[in-house]
C-alpha cells in the first residue's frame, strides 16, 4: 500500500517521524512534503495530495501542518478527494467507516504517539459500504453549484 506524505513548514520534523513509523509498518511512503523549516505555502503541498490520490499513485494522504484545517480546506478543492481533519482515533475510524475518505490532516502539535495511533486506524479501517453512505458519498461527488 502506497501512503502519501505532504506538511508545511510546521509539519517537516513530525513528518520525519511518521514517514519511519509507517515504514517500519510495511507501507511504501511518498513524500510531497517541504523538507526545511522555511515558510511555505501549504496549498501547493495539500494540491500535491489531493492530485497523487484522484491519479491513483497513492492509496491514502496524510497532511501535516500547525492545524490541518487549512489544508484540509485545500485538499478537498481537488475533485475525488475525501479529506478529513481528524483528532482522535473514533474520528480517524469513523471518517473511514462513514465517509470512505482518502485523506487525513493533522496538527503537528498532538502528541506523536496519538497521531501515530490516529493514522494506523485510518489506514486499517475499511469503508462500511453501507447504502446510505454511498448515496451521501455520491451527493457530494456530483454536487456541482
Amino acid at each position: 500500500m502506497k501512503i502519501g506524505i505532504a506538511n508545511d513548514h510546521r509539519g517537516y520534523e513530525v513528518k520525519k517521524q511518521i514517514s519511519e513509523f509507517l515504514k517500519n509498518s510495511g507501507y511504501e511512503v511518498i513524500n510531497y512534503g517541504t523538507d526545511t523549516p522555511d515558510s511555505v505555502d501549504y496549498p501547493e503541498y495539500a494540491f500535491k495530495i489531493g492530485k497523487a490520490v484522484a491519479n491513483k499513485e497513492i492509496d491514502f494522504g496524510i497532511l501535516i501542518c500547525r492545524t490541518g484545517i487549512g489544508m484540509s480546506i485545500a485538499c478537498n478543492k481537488v475533485k475525488g478527494v475525501r479529506c478529513a481533519k481528524v483528532d482522535n482515533v473514533e474520528e480517524a475510524a469513523l471518517t473511514r467507516l462513514d465517509n470512505d475518505s482518502n485523506v487525513i490532516a493533522l496538527s503537528y502539535i498532538k502528541d506523536i504517539t496519538e497521531m501515530k495511533e490516529i493514522i494506523k486506524t485510518f489506514i486499517e479501517m475499511k469503508f462500511s459500504g453501507e447504502a446510505r453512505h454511498i448515496r451521501r458519498i455520491n451527493l457530494i461527488n456530483n454536487y456541482t453549484e
